[in-house]
This record gives C-alpha cells, sequence and structure tokens, in this order.
C-alpha cells in the first residue's frame, strides 16, 4: 500500500497544479457558465477542462481505481481504491472575478482518506497530507498552535448548497457572528481547511456539507494536528450522509462545542 500512496502522491501533485494553473490562465476571461441545481450553484467549461485533466492522469497511471467527481460522478468501477475530485472549488468566486478558489484531490482506501492535495493557483500554494506523514504547504512541514490569546476566535463558516436559510443555519450563523471576531465564509471550503491547517483560523463549523471538497480538507487538519468532530464531540469517521462538523486545534474542542451548542439552542440537540 505504502509504495501505491508514494506514486498517487506525486500523481495528484502534478493534476491539481496542472488543474489550478488552467484556471487560473483562464481567469477573468469570458466562458461558458451554466446553472445546476435549484439552489443558484453554477458551473463553468473550466470546470470541466479541469476535470478531464485531473481525470485523465488518474486514469493514466492507476486505470483500476475508482473515481468520484464534482461534475463527472461516480464511475463505480469495483475497487478499494476511491479518488474523490473537486476540480475548481469555488466556482461561483471564480465566476465573479474573485481569485479565491482551488483544486481539490484526496485518495481514500477503503473508505479511509490516505492523501490529499489541495492547490491553490492565485498564490501558487500546494498544500498535501498523507496519512500519518503530516501536513505540508510548498514543502513546508505544518503543525496547528494553539496561540489564540483572546477570547474571541476567527471562525470558518461551511454550509451545503442545499442548507440556504434553513433555521437552525442561520441561528446559528447569527450566533457565531455575535460571539466571534469573525466568521469567515469563502464559499470555497478546501481553502478555509487549509487555512485552519496553516493557524489562519481558530477554527470551522460546517453544517450539513458533503461532497468531494470534504475529505481532503479533514485529512489536512488531522495531519496538522487538529481534530474533526461532530456537533456532540464524537470524532468524524467520514462516513455520514449528512456532515455536521466541528474543526479545530485539540484545546479549542469545549469552546467550540459550546459555541455551537448555545447557537443551537435546543433546535438540533
Amino acid at each position: 500500500m505504502e509504495s501505491i500512496i508514494e506514486k498517487a502522491t506525486i500523481i495528484a501533485k502534478q493534476a491539481v497544479i496542472e488543474a489550478g494553473n488552467l484556471a487560473k490562465g483562464k481567469f477573468g476571461q469570458t466562458y461558458e457558465v451554466d446553472y445546476k441545481g435549484v439552489n443558484g450553484d453554477v458551473v463553468t467549461e473550466i470546470d470541466i477542462m479541469a476535470e478531464e485533466i485531473i481525470v485523465n492522469t488518474i486514469r493514466k497511471h492507476f486505470p483500476s481505481h475508482r473515481i468520484q467527481s464534482e461534475e463527472m460522478g461516480d464511475d463505480r468501477k469495483d475497487s478499494d481504491w476511491i479518488w474523490q475530485i473537486d476540480p475548481l472549488d469555488g466556482t461561483n468566486n471564480f465566476a465573479i472575478g474573485l481569485p479565491v478558489f482551488s483544486s481539490s484531490i484526496v485518495l481514500l482506501h477503503k473508505n479511509i482518506p490516505v492523501l490529499a492535495a489541495i492547490y491553490e493557483p492565485i498564490l501558487s500554494r500546494l498544500f498535501f497530507s498523507t496519512i500519518n506523514g503530516g501536513t505540508y504547504c510548498n514543502d513546508i512541514s505544518i503543525v496547528m498552535e494553539d496561540n489564540q490569546q483572546s477570547n474571541k476566535l476567527s471562525i470558518g463558516w461551511i454550509q451545503g448548497h442545499g442548507v440556504q436559510n434553513d433555521s437552525n443555519a442561520v441561528r446559528l450563523r447569527q450566533f457565531i457572528d455575535l460571539n466571534s471576531k469573525r466568521m469567515i465564509r469563502l464559499w470555497a471550503p478546501t481553502i478555509q481547511w487549509c487555512m485552519l491547517a496553516k493557524g489562519d483560523l481558530d477554527g470551522i463549523i460546517l453544517f450539513n456539507s458533503p461532497g468531494e471538497d470534504l475529505l481532503s480538507g479533514v485529512l489536512m487538519v488531522k495531519e496538522a494536528g487538529g481534530i474533526v468532530i461532530d456537533f456532540d464531540g464524537n470524532d468524524f469517521t467520514g462516513s455520514e450522509k449528512f456532515p455536521f462538523l466541528i474543526a479545530c486545534h485539540p484545546n479549542k474542542k469545549e469552546v467550540l462545542i459550546d459555541l455551537v451548542n448555545n447557537g443551537l439552542g435546543e433546535s438540533m440537540l
């Protein structure tokens, strides 16, 4: 298995950089934008082009592996190895000219994330993690530190496209906004996970946001020394169909659980 992970790490890095640089080169240009679903999410021709780069690269080197990708869907191959791909995380940002987007890959073995690569092309930052191997940004090791001196925390908020104005989500968002130093919503979840891993955020609260952009960030945070738990404080296993999560430094666990519980009141408890 180690030899596969070593080879897959090289391939994943290569693929996200190539896809990300494609997006960077097309950023700010005119291209086709389509709406998908009923909640205003968009897809561009750049998503498709970036996806083709990543999928074709993986299939060339690992033809027997299963692939689940944001736009292509699931090829449903029978394999213990599953690649989850978000070729352009932050498409809405990309489409309106906001330079906050990334390309993301995570590889699972028997449903356990074993490597992840996230590339932020505007800043030329490559984040990668391997199971029990740590987290790196441009080959420099990242270790999450509990260096917050204030009682007010900077919290990243992530919610699924289907959440919209769910009353519990609205209540919790407002409470976090009023009781934190700042609440950040980037609409590019993988970048927020990387920000937490490198210490630019104090925590992430995720409200029912499954998808191909989730487990790459979870591995980044865990391998940097963070924890990812559900709203009850249980370790996140990755199997939850509708994830409600808290991610932070272990020392902030109780603070973040209290923040969520106080924000929700009795509504979801």
